[in-house]
């Protein structure tokens, strides 16, 4: 997708639908321009062939990846590398998982490019390693290098670097060489600050996140808790939005809004 309003690719699962619509409308209640909204579901990227990477299902009912053998956790873990490809190889577009919630204005992220070097992408290089080795829907919590640095994305989709990366590349090569930005020199990777992609149970307390990822499960998940002060002051401001996006679904209209959604 291509024109002048900023384009941010969600990644969509089928399980985490009501996450996915509360950072949907997070992101429109604190953006200072118009956005369009893209939602990465899986069943329309196969329509098209852009997404054929295939799975199988162990014994013990957790998915595995074909190409690699591993498992992997979310519809969206691999159709987010297609997002150079959606938006054509033009501008440039934001990439964020489902499970986040924005608490402040999403064109700071797109002012980036305008204050430093050219680079292929921008994103938040965590050193995080996660103690448990399974999420809260039951799902393998997949250990590797640059854990989360995939979960928030802002490519300069024309960049050199991406001529790298085919669409086959995508379905066919590993998950490892994908999260870890392999078809880049690592020089091509610019940093955005952690405050845009702050996860609970792991950033510092003293630090006001600008944008929540709850890698840990999140309030949408029945039997979720909080491991600390600031994972619960996020997640009541994530319940208090998800409270009044129901109230006005209940009303027979849309949540008010700054700007019109463009959700695909």
């Amino acid at each position: 997708m291509t024109n002048n309003i900023p384009t941010i690719y969600i990644g969509y699962d089928s399980r985490e639908g009501v996450a996915c619509k509360v950072l949907q409308e997070s992101i429109l209640d604190h953006t200072s321009a118009p956005v369009n909204i893209v939602l990465l579901k899986q069943g329309r990227l196969r329509d098209i062939n852009f997404y054929r990477r295939s799975y199988y299902v162990s014994g013990d009912g957790i998915k595995l990846d074909d190409t690699d053998r591993k498992p992997f956790s979310t519809e969206f873990s691999f159709t987010r590398f297609l997002v150079p490809f959606l938006n054509m190889h033009r501008g440039t577009a934001l990439f964020m998982d489902c499970d986040m919630l924005v608490r402040s204005d999403i064109m700071e992220v797109f002012d980036i490019p305008k204050q430093s070097e050219r680079k292929a992408l921008w994103c938040v290089k965590h050193d995080y390693n996660p103690k448990s080795a399974i999420k809260m829907d039951g799902q393998v919590q997949q250990q590797y290098s640059r854990k989360n640095w995939s979960s928030f994305m802002l490519w300069s989709c024309s960049h050199p670097g991406h001529k790298n990366l085919t669409i086959d590349d995508v379905n066919l090569k590993t998950g490892w060489y994908l999260h870890n930005f392999q078809w880049l020199d690592d020089k091509d990777i610019g940093e955005i600050d952690q405050a845009w992609n702050w996860l609970d149970g792991h950033s510092d307390d003293t630090l006001e996140a600008k944008n929540v990822h709850f890698t840990t499960g999140g309030p949408w998940f029945k039997d979720w808790k909080p491991s600390k002060r600031s994972d619960a002051k996020y997640a009541l401001e994530w319940e208090t939005l998800h409270d009044a996006i129901v109230l006005e679904e209940s009303l027979g209209k849309e949540k008010e809004i700054k700007w019109k959604k463009t959700y695909v």
